[in-house]
């Protein structure tokens, strides 16, 4: 049996499973952590074995240096996930993580991995350039702007202590960079399910842009709208946890 670590720099597990129990790779949004799901993976287990990317330069990588680039974070992240490559893994991604997972999902199914799934949240389709003028990002004010429309109704505004914008705005400026400048080969595509999931009413990125994700895929596509804008998940976790079982074959009890 290939031995499996606890957790390494990239990836992490918050909670145990079943040895036998299918798993799922979460791919955090822009400026976020793995700890962003970790109520998703208390959810899940222990029917599925959660494990949540952790990309530098923020929580405890807030050291290393940042990775601009999508392509080169997915090239990372699918050499620390070779101890689980021998298993059919769900990959699922929020916002900037959906073209994180879709990257990695590409590199897998190349190596020889079997991709179960992948899971689309929030996010355009690969191929989709975006549909608006994007600020130069060079100010603070532009920065924190975006998050609140993002943020939307989520809860209190963005803190402005300049201690924590110090901390947080490189990390979260370099996510925005990297997003908004990715964009796949619309040929790109892969051989598993995939399922996007979209906010009816995010302020980023239409319905019908998720919907493209079906362009992506030579396998099975669904879409699946809710209520909300952005970060609609947040108050959906149980409904997102059985997207997650269903797409990962877990048996639940």
């Amino acid at each position: 049996m290939t031995e499996r670590p606890q957790r390494t720099a990239w990836i992490r597990r918050f909670h145990s499973a079943a040895q036998d129990a299918p798993h799922v790779v979460f791919f955090p949004h822009g400026g976020a952590g793995a700890t962003y799901f970790h109520p998703l993976s208390h959810a899940l287990a222990p029917s599925v074995q959660a494990l949540a990317v952790q990309y530098p330069g923020r929580q405890d990588r807030i050291a290393e240096p940042l990775v601009p680039d999508v392509g080169a974070l997915a090239d990372h992240i699918a050499r620390e996930l070779e101890p689980w490559a021998d298993l059919p893994l769900v990959l699922f991604g929020h916002s900037l993580g959906s073209a994180v997972a879709f990257e990695t999902a590409v590199r897998l199914e190349r190596s020889g991995a079997k991709v179960r799934a992948l899971i689309a949240s929030a996010r355009r389709a690969p191929s989709l350039a975006t549909r608006r003028a994007l600020p130069a990002l060079e100010s603070d004010r532009e920065v924190l702007d975006i998050l609140e429309m993002l943020r939307g109704d989520t809860g209190s505004p963005m803190p402005e202590d300049p201690a924590f914008l110090e901390l947080v705005l490189p990390t979260v400026r370099n996510d925005f960079h990297a997003s908004n400048h990715y964009r796949a080969p619309a040929g790109l595509r892969l051989r598993c399910p995939v399922t996007a999931l979209a906010g009816e009413s995010d302020p980023a990125v239409e319905v019908a842009e998720v919907e493209r994700w079906s362009q992506h895929t030579t396998g099975a596509f669904r879409l699946r709208t809710f209520p909300g804008g952005h970060f609609y998940l947040d108050d959906r976790v149980e409904e997102i946890r059985a997207e997650i079982t269903a797409a990962a074959g877990a048996v639940t009890t």
